[in-house]
């Protein structure tokens, strides 16, 4: 098997990180996260990832909270997932850094394109945390807004859900799955791929988006290597 991409960014949403918990870490996920990660790396590819934080808080889950402080929340939930990544990674051999876009110097770097690069060309998996440091942009934002600063060939967005499909599949047994869409059709039809803003950035930059479902053994290592699974944005 030979890969197809050079340079991608891996989006992993927090939920897919919380297993069938629901809530926080399942390790056997992050683990399993880790060796593909690492066959990856094997296999030259450079590997950037942008963690959600839904497995630990979600902005809207504070109701009546100011939304900018429930977004800075939703942040440092994304620390805390980037730093189990990290760990999982070195405890399989793989180098990793943890670059986050608030200035949290005792634990992580801070987020600079430049050393970022450096860190891919040699190698390391570099794993962004706190989402674009602002409020009301979510971590596929800063997933898109990563990519296209780095010069990623695809987004591979890693998610509960296998495809995407015209209707919540989880709802209609008979929603009808898509093996590759625009992303003109994805924000006409609404369909949550991305928010609409971190697919409108995709399209102006002319970044794939490659969406997959976590839980099928192997799916990063299929995606790198071009296999025919879920759906490609493109």
């Amino acid at each position: 098997m030979q890969p197809i991409y050079k340079r991608v960014l891996l989006k992993i949403s927090g939920e897919a990180l919380a297993g069938a918990n629901g809530f926080g870490l399942d390790f056997n996920v992050i683990g399993d996260i880790g060796k593909q990660v690492k066959k990856c790396v094997s296999m030259g590819v450079q590997v950037a990832i942008v963690v959600g934080g839904g497995n630990f808080w979600r902005g809207r889950t504070g109701e009546n909270m100011d939304r900018t402080r429930a977004d800075h929340m939703g942040m440092l939930a994304t620390a805390i997932n980037s730093l189990a990544i990290a760990d999982s990674l070195e405890a399989l051999g793989v180098q990793a850094r943890v670059q986050t876009a608030i200035d949290m110097r005792q634990i992580a770097e801070p987020y600079i394109r430049g050393r970022a690069e450096r860190h891919l060309d040699k190698g390391r998996v570099v794993i962004f945390g706190c989402g674009t440091g602002n409020p009301y942009f979510s971590t596929d934002t800063a997933a898109a807004l990563r990519a296209a600063e780095i010069g990623a060939d695809v987004i591979l967005l890693a998610k509960k859900v296998d495809a995407v499909y015209d209707s919540d599949p989880a709802k209609n047994p008979d929603a009808k799955k898509f093996d590759k869409i625009s992303y003109i059709d994805v924000l006409n039809r609404g369909l949550g791929v991305m928010d609409s803003t971190a697919t409108s950035l995709c399209m102006d930059n002319n970044i794939p988006i490659h969406v997959f479902g976590l839980s099928e053994p192997e799916n990063i290592i299929k995606a790198i290597t071009g296999e025919t699974i879920g759906t490609l944005v493109k």
